[in-house]
């Protein structure tokens, strides 16, 4: 198994993790071990790609960190106290955008400053400032409807980090856009996240995207049973998603998560 120098950090006692689950084992039911001995630990400020075959438990094990479904054993912490629905420190970002039809972009991006009880002229400033940041600031007065799936993520981006919460947890959010528009929104995330400081734990299907986006990239075993490896995505910051397709070191990387991908579903 692989570690990253925050991994490392944190094995050693000189780095407070984020997220830390130990043992952690889930079942639904008559479902017995959705999740089963994942032990994983996310230092602040890194970000970590999950990957591994459907029904691995990838989305399950994001559930249990954002509070949405209890462990059935083993522990898990964040920043420090017990998962919580709810809680004003996590954001959670979806497949789909859910954006709300009846809102502009601008009044969409708006409205996580607004629940959070941001006054109406610094809401509005710092939702003109992430549409911006998206490249979006043209289209402030459109409604959803007129916009294309990836312009909707873009906007559900700028919402999401407008209201700078410390940990972020994305569940395929870019399953649904084509290859090239995906490079455009990971270069987008790449700079939302690395001036936000922002922990972030990411859910994906794309070896590429993972190894794009992620410090390190956690490979789960079949049938939720842990952690096969983890990879360290030793590539420089900043990155361009474009650029790094010509990085030998990134196919190396790509080759290794794929022996192991494959590997882990045997």
């Amino acid at each position: 198994m692989a570690y990253g120098a925050t991994a490392l950090a944190m094995s050693e006692g000189t780095q407070q993790a984020d997220i830390s689950v130990s043992n952690l084992s889930v079942s639904f039911g008559q479902i017995r071990n959705a999740l089963s001995d994942v032990n994983l630990d996310v230092a602040q400020g890194e970000f970590v790609a999950l990957i591994g075959a459907s029904g691995c438990g990838k989305t399950t094990l994001l559930n249990v960190i954002a509070g949405l479904v209890p462990a059935s054993g083993g522990t898990a912490s964040i920043r420090g106290r017990a998962p919580a629905a709810g809680r004003s420190d996590i954001c959670y970002i979806l497949a789909r955008d859910a954006l709300l039809p009846w809102r502009t972009v601008l009044g969409n991006v708006e409205y996580g400053l607004e629940v959070s009880g941001v006054g109406r002229e610094e809401r509005r400033d710092r939702a003109l400032t992430y549409l911006e940041k998206v490249g979006l600031q043209n289209h402030r007065d459109f409604f959803p409807s007129r916009l294309s799936q990836g312009m909707r993520q873009r906007v559900s981006l700028a919402r999401a980090f407008a209201v700078a919460r410390p940990i972020y947890l994305m569940d395929e959010p870019f399953s649904a856009l084509d290859s090239q528009t995906k490079l455009v929104l990971h270069d987008q995330l790449l700079d939302l996240w690395s001036s936000s400081g922002a922990t972030v734990v990411f859910v994906t299907h794309d070896i590429g995207e993972a190894i794009t986006l992620a410090d390190r990239v956690v490979v789960m075993s079949k049938k939720g049973t842990g952690v096969a490896e983890e990879i360290v995505a030793d590539l420089p910051r900043p990155r361009s998603a474009e650029a790094l397709q010509a990085d030998p070191r990134y196919h190396d990387i790509y080759r290794r998560t794929w022996t192991s991908l494959k590997a882990s579903t045997q």
